[in-house]
């Protein structure tokens, strides 16, 4: 599987916005780690990028590919840099964080405030409601 033009031109022009330039960045290649049995114990398919002016390491094995853990890293860098530079928040962290305030518990002030704003719709509802005669 690897990396399409397209892709690695998106990449280099994302690149290239940031400021980051080839030069900055130190690439070794590491043997990986994991599971994966003696294939993934003898290649060096793990990446290690080191961008200098800002001293970010990151080291990325996703992939049995070389080609694609480099994109992968390169990538990775880009998101990094976005959010130190530009005090952006990445739609993944943004995502997390989403999930992270859902799954909190609500204090007991929450709680009543919610009850009383359940009371209050449930009388808008009864009005509603058509009007039932009492004459019959």
């Amino acid at each position: 599987m690897s990396v399409t033009k397209e892709k690695l031109d998106q990449l280099s022009k994302r690149l290239q916005d940031l400021g980051v330039a080839e030069q900055d960045l130190i690439e070794k290649f590491i043997l990986g780690s994991g599971k994966g049995g003696q294939k993934i114990n003898k290649t060096s398919s793990c990446v290690y990028l080191k961008h200098i002016p800002t001293g970010i390491e990151i080291k990325c094995q996703q992939n049995r590919s070389r080609e694609m853990n480099r994109f992968l890293a390169r990538r990775k860098l880009c998101e990094i840099i976005e959010e130190s530079v530009l005090k952006e928040k990445s739609k993944k962290q943004q995502a997390v964080e989403k999930i992270r305030r859902q799954k909190q518990r609500r204090t007991r002030k929450q709680k009543q405030k919610m009850m009383e704003d359940k009371k209050i719709q449930s009388g808008k509802k009864t009005l509603r409601q058509p009007p039932t005669r009492s004459d019959e």
